[in-house]
C-alpha cells in the first residue's frame, strides 16, 4: 500500500534528520550490508566506531523495528536471541535516504 510506504519514508527521513553523530545512519547502513543480525552482533560492530552501551543499541533497534517498521524479527526458540533482518521492500528507500542525508553527519 502506497500510503504506508509514504508514512515509513517520512518517519525514516525524520529519523535520519535527527542523527547528530552519525550513529543512526551507521546502524541502518549495517542492516543494509549484513541483512540480518542480533543486538549483540550489532553492538560488537558499532562499538568499533562509537562508544555506546548494549542497552542503547537494543533500544535503537527496538525503535527502528517498532516505529519505522523496516525490520522483521525472528526467534528460533526461547533460548536463542532475536534475529533482526531488513525487509527487502525497504532496502532501496533506506539506501536513498542515507545517500540524501547531509554530509556533515560523520558516517
Amino acid at each position: 500500500m502506497d500510503s504506508i510506504r509514504a508514512k515509513i519514508k517520512r518517519r525514516l527521513q525524520k529519523f535520519i534528520e535527527l542523527d547528530v553523530n552519525g550513529l543512526r545512519s551507521h546502524i541502518l547502513s549495517i542492516f543494509l550490508s549484513v541483512k540480518e543480525t542480533t543486538v549483540d552482533e550489532l553492538h560488537a560492530n558499532i562499538t568499533e566506531k562509537y562508544d555506546i552501551s548494549r542497552s542503547a543499541v537494543a533500544s535503537m533497534v527496538g525503535y527502528i523495528y517498532s516505529k519505522l517498521g523496516v525490520l522483521r524479527s525472528h526467534k528460533e526458540s526461547y533460548k536463542t536471541p532475536i534475529v533482526y533482518s531488513l525487509k527487502e521492500e525497504y532496502e532501496d528507500m533506506i539506501r536513498t535516504a542515507l545517500e540524501a542525508r547531509p554530509s556533515s553527519s560523520g558516517c
